[in-house]
């Protein structure tokens, strides 16, 4: 791992846990040594940020990318975001033409959005996400912050972690990703382990889950207190325009790794973004 991080370059002003790789050409997105860091580093940190040297705003770098991705290292293609729209879906303000189902998603306001992990909604959520800056917010909003769940696991009490690993949430489908007619919301757990021991993956966006029972109300608070707590204490990466300018791409874990942004100022901020490996988020152990 301390030889693979060396190969890199640091991402030191805000974390040693966030390696970062320059791409110097398209041709990289085919180049086995390059395809093999990118696994790595996602498999050994759960998140990645890379530097196009390049113009690539059609973002073929990142289609080619996930494609060797999945030809050499197992990745699950990527998921289509709704029952109308594809692979990739543009995060930008839009008050007047939405991108799916006639219904404005979030990621189309310039309101900011608490933590949260992608597709929480979905019966297998996908395993990884990547946003692409093609214009930063050059106003000071936007800033994308990310949290590790291995902070928050070991935050919880034995009692929420109880809780929160057992199937007694209902999960709302938001109406701009439904791909069923017939289903607009999933049951579920919010928490799982990826291992042996404390719980380190997790689903959640609070404005969606509802607790079907007691027990889940309580740790569903307690989730949410946690979160506040490592607000306060700094544990989150804020990353601002500054650290993800135009050209940068941000990979992450989806399940081990939480997001958030403030608002955004710029109305022409405008990232994309896309999903891939979905895999059924795991139910409570027997």
């Amino acid at each position: 791992m301390k030889r693979f991080i060396a190969n890199l370059s640091s991402f030191a002003r805000l974390s040693p846990l966030v390696p970062t790789l320059k791409v110097g050409n398209l041709s990289f997105a085919n180049e086995p040594r390059h395809v093999g860091q990118v696994a790595q580093a996602l498999r050994e940190s759960g998140i990645l940020k890379i530097s196009l040297q390049f113009t690539d705003d059609t973002s073929q770098y990142l289609h080619n990318i996930l494609l060797s991705l999945h030809k050499h290292h197992g990745h699950g293609l990527p998921i289509t975001h709704s029952a109308s729209h594809g692979w990739f879906w543009d995060v930008r303000p839009n008050p007047i033409t939405f991108q799916s189902q006639n219904y404005q998603a979030r990621s189309e306001t310039m309101q900011e959005f608490p933590w949260h992990t992608d597709c929480s909604y979905e019966e297998s959520p996908p395993r990884f996400f990547a946003l692409q800056v093609l214009q930063p917010d050059r106003c000071g909003g936007g800033t994308l912050s990310v949290m590790n769940v291995e902070r928050l696991s070991h935050l919880l009490s034995a009692t929420a972690t109880a809780a929160l690993i057992k199937p007694h949430f209902r999960i709302a489908i938001p109406p701009e990703f439904i791909k069923k007619d017939n289903q607009c919301h999933i049951i579920g757990n919010l928490m799982a382990a990826s291992k042996p021991g404390r719980p380190a993956m997790v689903r959640f966006r609070e404005d969606i889950v509802t607790p079907l029972n007691h027990n889940a109300a309580a740790g569903l608070a307690e989730l949410r207190q946690c979160l506040r707590i490592l607000d306060r204490r700094e544990n989150a990466l804020h990353l601002t325009p500054e650290h993800l300018p135009r050209g940068s791409i941000l990979i992450m874990d989806n399940s081990q790794w939480m997001h958030a942004r403030n608002a955004v100022q710029d109305p022409d901020r405008h990232l994309r973004r896309v999903r891939w490996d979905a895999r059924p988020f795991p139910g409570p152990c027997p």
